[in-house]
């Protein structure tokens, strides 16, 4: 049985650097306001930090150098990153070639874990056909490495496969959250399963489904406020996530420093859910398990490969107004927004570039046909 000891020290929230401020709007990073989080977090006796290869579009590794690599011990905390196989790639030297730039980007020496990005059945056979199991192994040997894993958004009969055939993966990153537990198209209970089987540390990302239980619908907010009024929505999720025997820790995609402190709140000595507040987070599961929605965390995957430059989770969340509380006009409100200066959602052409890349598996070329007739007033 592989050891897990080094898993058991990281404390219970990670913060993850693909949301940074600044950036929603598709502009640069704020640093002033990266920098104090930072600060915040680190003395709260946190140190798990997230980042990756592919989130530099927005200025993340080069982020962590300037406001954590710099200005901390490198021993004082551990940094994640991630080698993805087909975003941007055209070949196995560009692959390899990600672990390098990573380093020069961060400055970190070394990646505390260092993880095979986004795995699932549209992409995982690049992995091998790369080498890059092998690849990460030979570099763990020579020190840039110092844990392997993979993150993953594929069935649970796929991850049974990884982690059967791959035992030198030390740990898995899982998309695990209290809305898509049960959820058929994400699998969250299963994978926790298979991963607990395996006894594999579980690292969980998207814990507040990107945002959207940080903003949950109407009947979900109220049922937890009347459970506890001074608990945040995202609070109940990070904690949900966070009490599940085996998860490591939990990344919360922190945008803003009110994020950061409400996270900190409940955290920074955390303690897990109680079987009354339990029965609060099935209630909720049973009211979003009724409603239409589209289930877009936010990842933006989708966006860099598109020929028409269209804003798809902006288009979906403004959809979203639409599905799940009626608001029609508002909603196309914020698709104006969307797709101002950028291809509208009518402009697709149904290359197929964005459905590959979709770690929630979305048919989007049919969304977007959906966010045609609704959003796009003639």
């Amino acid at each position: 049985m592989q050891k897990t000891e080094w898993a058991q020290d990281i404390p219970k929230l990670g913060f993850g650097l693909m949301r940074l401020p600044g950036t929603q709007g598709g502009g640069k990073v704020d640093l002033d306001a990266v920098t104090q989080m930072v600060d915040a977090f680190m003395a709260a006796g946190l140190r798990y930090f997230d980042t990756a290869y592919v989130y530099d579009k927005g200025g993340s590794e080069e982020t962590v150098k300037t406001v954590l690599v710099d200005r901390y011990p490198r021993e004082s905390f551990m940094l994640a990153s991630k080698l993805h196989a087909t975003i941007g790639v055209n070949s196995a030297a560009e692959a390899k070639r990600e672990l390098e730039i990573s380093l020069e980007r961060t400055g970190a020496g070394y990646f505390d874990c260092y993880l095979l990005h986004s795995l699932m059945l549209t992409n995982y056979k690049k992995y091998d056909e790369y080498g890059l199991w092998d690849f990460v192994k030979e570099q763990k040997a020579a020190g840039k490495i110092r844990h392997i894993g993979f993150s993953f958004h594929g069935t649970p009969e796929l991850l049974e496969t990884l982690l059967t055939e791959h035992p030198e993966a030390e740990f898995v990153q899982l998309q695990i959250n209290y809305a898509d537990w049960d959820n058929p198209a994400v699998a969250s209970k299963a994978c926790y399963d298979i991963a607990r089987r395996h006894n594999k540390p579980i690292i969980v990302m998207e814990p507040v489904k990107g945002g959207f239980l940080a903003d949950p619908p109407a009947q979900v907010k109220a049922l937890l406020t009347e459970a506890n009024p001074d608990a945040s929505p995202a609070s109940w999720a990070i904690r949900f996530a966070a009490s599940l025997p085996g998860v490591v820790t939990v990344l919360s995609g922190m945008s803003d420093t009110d994020q950061m402190r409400d996270n900190l709140s409940y955290m920074a000595d955390f303690k897990p859910l109680s079987e009354k507040e339990q029965q609060v987070i099935a209630k909720a599961q049973a009211v979003i398990a009724g409603l239409d929605s589209i289930a877009c965390t936010g990842c933006r995957y989708c966006v860099a490969g598109c020929p028409k430059q269209i804003r798809i989770p902006d288009i979906f969340s403004a959809m979203n107004r639409h599905l799940m509380y009626g608001q029609t006009e508002n909603a196309r409100g914020y698709y104006a927004k969307a797709v101002a200066g950028n291809g509208k959602a009518s402009d697709c052409i149904a290359c197929g570039q964005c459905e590959k890349a979709c770690p929630q598996h979305l048919p989007i070329i049919n969304l977007l046909k959906d966010c045609t007739k609704v959003l796009e007033v003639k």
